[in-house]
């Protein structure tokens, strides 16, 4: 079995630059709830939006 690799995810566009961790801290408020087992967030940087999936269910988006 390999290794686990410790990874930094940062998304920089424009004058912007967003990690992984703000990334799901935004969708979590976005989607206002606590009952999130699952969470699946698609960017957008061309749109200036996120959108999410909670629970293999539950859509929404937010702005960058």
């Amino acid at each position: 079995m390999a290794a686990k690799v410790n990874a930094k995810i940062e998304l920089q566009f424009g004058d912007k630059a967003i990690n992984e961790e703000q990334l799901v801290s935004m969708a979590k408020k976005a989607y206002g709830k606590k009952d999130i087992k699952n969470l699946d967030i698609y960017v957008k940087p061309e749109e200036n939006k996120a959108y999410y999936v909670v629970n293999n269910d539950v859509t929404g988006n937010f702005d960058l």
